[in-house]
C-alpha cells in the first residue's frame, strides 16, 4: 500500500506518548542497555504454546519438587509485552510471541540493578528476552521466573487498545500489523488461511498435477471478461498489462505436453471495491487434459468436502448466521432454471426480463441480447440467494468466450460456476480446442471492444497458433482463494481474509 493510506494517529496524548517513549530509550541508552540490538545470544528456543501444552498437567507443587532436585530445564522466549504488572520489587509481565501467550516474573533480587529498573518502567508493545525455571503462581498461571532479561526492541510508540484490541475496522485494514499484535480472531484467520493453501497444493500434487507459474505482465488484455491494470516497460517500449487471468499461458502448457497443470497466481481486475471484490486477488487455475466439466465438478466436490474437514472439522459450517452443508453432491441447477425457481421469471421472454431489470433501475445498453438478459436477470435477482453449494451449468454461449460450445445445444456452453453463500466460489468449462471457433469469438471480443466494452478481450494471435498445433479435449477451472477463505473462516468481508487490502487515499477522503 502507498505510505499515503496509513493514518496519522498523533493526537496530543499519542505525541506525548511517543516523546515519553524516546525520552525513556535514551536513559536506557546511557545506562548501558541497547534498544535495538541483535538477536545474538537471545534467541528463544520455545513457544508459549508449546509450553503449556508441556507443562499442562504440572501442578505447583510439582514444579517446586523437580525445582529442588535439580530437574527443570531453562527456558527462553521472546515476544511483545501485553500486559505489565509492577509491585515495587517484583513485577509480571505478559509476553506474546507467534504462538500464543505465556507470563513471566522478574525480581529485584534476581536481576543487576539497571535491568530490573528498566524492566519496571518497561511500555506495552515492548520486545523482550526472558530466560529462567517454570513454576506455577498462586492462581496457578504457568510463568518463567526470569534469570536472564533482555530489551530486544523498543516500542516507539503504545499499542491500540490495552484490553480490547484493535477496534477500528478501518484502521486494522490499512495497519494490518496493529491488528495482528491486538486481534487473535485475525492471527486465526490468516492461519487457517495458509492451510488452504498448503492444503491445496497437497491435494492437486496427490493427483499428479504440475504446479506451474506463468507471466503477470501480459502483452495482451485475455484471460476473462475485466477491465485491465496497464503499465509500460520503458526498455522494451510497450505497453503491458497486469494478468486478468493465466487461463491462455496455462493453456499453452497443456498443449506442450503438460496435460495436468495447476497454478495459484496473483490476478489484478480494475473494477469496483465491496465486500467480494479487491482489485489484486488469489485465484487457484487448474487445467486437466482428456477431462470433462463434470469430471471438474467431481473434483471440486472433493476439495471442497476436504478443505471443510480439514479447516473447519466438518462438513456442515455456519456462515454470517446461514447454516450451510458441504457435504458432496453438490446441487445442478442451469442458468434458465434458476432464474425460473428463484425469479419467477420466463427465462426465455425478453420482454418480461426487461422489464423486470427496469423495474430494479438497472440501466441497459442498446437492444440487450435474451443471453445478455438472462444473465443480467442471474447476476441481480437469483445469484444472492443460492446458499448452499449449487453448480449452476448451461451458460449462455455469448458470455463464455473461452467456453467449448455444447454439440446438442449451440446456444449454451459446457460450462459452470459454483455459488455458496450467494457468490460464486469457482468457475469452470470445458475448453474450446478448435481453433476457427476461438478465432470467432475473437473477432466478436473485438468488435464488443471498438463499441466501448472496457471489458473485452484483445485478439491473441499466438494463442490461434498454439491451438492448431492441437490441444487436447481438456477442462479448466477457476476457484477464487479469498472467497473460499471467507466460507471457511465466516469472514463477513474480503478485507477480513487479505493482509493488505486496497483502500482509498485517505487523501482523497479527506478531500
Amino acid at each position: 500500500m502507498a505510505q499515503s493510506s496509513v493514518p496519522k494517529t498523533e493526537g496530543s496524548g499519542q505525541q506525548a506518548q511517543l516523546e515519553a517513549r524516546k525520552k525513556k530509550m535514551q536513559e536506557w541508552l546511557s545506562q548501558g542497555q541497547a534498544p535495538f540490538p541483535t538477536a545474538e545470544s537471545c534467541q528463544p528456543r520455545n513457544l508459549a504454546s508449546e509450553l503449556q501444552a508441556q507443562y499442562q498437567d504440572e501442578t505447583k507443587e510439582s514444579l517446586e519438587q523437580k525445582k529442588a532436585a535439580g530437574e527443570l530445564p531453562t527456558l527462553a522466549v521472546a515476544g511483545r509485552v501485553m500486559l505489565h504488572r509492577s509491585f515495587g520489587k517484583s513485577s509480571f509481565l505478559t509476553l506474546q510471541d507467534r504462538s500464543g501467550r505465556i507470563q513471566a516474573f522478574a525480581q529485584k533480587t534476581q536481576l543487576p540493578e539497571p535491568v530490573y529498573e528498566m524492566i519496571k518502567h518497561m511500555d506495552l508493545g515492548d520486545l523482550v528476552f526472558v530466560e529462567g525455571l517454570p513454576f506455577r503462581t498462586k492462581t496457578g498461571e504457568l510463568t518463567i521466573e526470569a534469570s536472564r532479561f533482555q530489551l530486544l526492541t523498543k516500542s516507539l510508540r503504545p499499542l491500540p487498545e490495552k484490553f480490547h484490541g484493535l477496534q477500528d475496522i478501518e484502521q486494522r485494514y490499512r495497519q494490518r500489523y496493529l491488528d495482528l499484535m491486538t486481534n487473535e480472531t485475525s492471527v486465526a484467520v490468516f492461519r487457517k488461511r495458509s492451510q488452504i493453501v498448503q492444503e491445496i497444493r497437497s491435494f492437486f500434487s496427490e493427483r499428479d498435477y504440475l504446479e506451474v507459474e506463468t507471466p503477470m505482465l501480459h502483452p495482451l488484455v485475455s484471460g476473462a471478461a475485466a477491465r485491465p491494470f496497464e503499465t509500460f516497460h520503458h526498455t522494451l517500449k510497450m505497453k503491458l498489462f497486469l494478468r486478468i487471468a493465466p487461463e491462455l499461458y496455462l493453456k499453452r502448457l497443456v498443449v506442450g505436453g503438460l496435460h495436468r497443470v495447476f497454478e495459484l497466481n496473483r490476478c489484478f481486475r480494475n473494477e469496483g471495491i465491496s465486500i467480494k471484490h479487491n482489485p489484486e486477488f488469489s485465484m487457484l487455475e487448474f487445467y486437466e487434459a482428456f477431462a470433462t466439466y463434470e469430471d471438474l465438478m467431481k473434483l471440486t466436490e472433493d476439495l471442497i468436502e476436504r478443505l471443510a474437514l480439514k479447516i473447519c472439522a466438518t462438513k456442515d459450517i455456519e456462515y454470517q448466521g446461514e447454516k450451510i452443508s458441504l457435504a458432496k453432491p453438490f446441487r445442478r441447477l442451469s442458468v434458465q432454471d434458476a432464474i425460473r425457481e428463484f425469479a419467477k421469471i420466463d427465462p426465455l421472454d425478453s420482454q418480461k426480463l426487461e422489464n423486470a431489470l427496469r423495474a430494479r433501475k438497472i440501466e441497459l445498453k442498446n437492444k440487450p441480447s435474451l443471453a445478455s438478459l438472462q444473465w443480467t436477470v442471474f447476476e441481480e435477482m437469483v445469484e444472492d440467494q443460492l446458499i448452499q453449494p449449487t453448480f449452476v451449468v448451461d451458460h449462455p454461449i455469448e458470455i463464455s468466450p473461452l467456453a467449448r460450445r455444447s454439440e446438442t445445444r449451440p446456444e449454451v456452453a459446457e460450462r459452470f460456476e459454483l455459488y455458496i453463500a450467494g457468490r460464486e466460489i469457482a468457475n469452470g468449462f470445458n475448453e474450446l480446442n478448435d481453433p476457427e471457433d476461438q478465432r470467432l469469438r475473437f473477432e466478436d471480443q473485438l468488435k464488443r471492444k471498438a463499441e466501448g466494452d472496457q471489458e473485452a478481450t484483445d485478439f491473441d494471435e499466438d494463442y490461434l497458433e498454439a491451438l492448431e498445433y492441437g490441444l487436447p479435449p481438456t477442462a479448466g477451472e477457476g476457484i477464487g482463494i479469498d472467497r473460499l477463505t471467507m466460507l471457511l473462516t465466516n469472514s463477513a468481508s474480503i478485507r477480513d481474509v487479505i493482509l493488505f487490502p486496497q483502500m482509498r487515499s485517505l487523501h482523497e477522503e479527506r478531500d
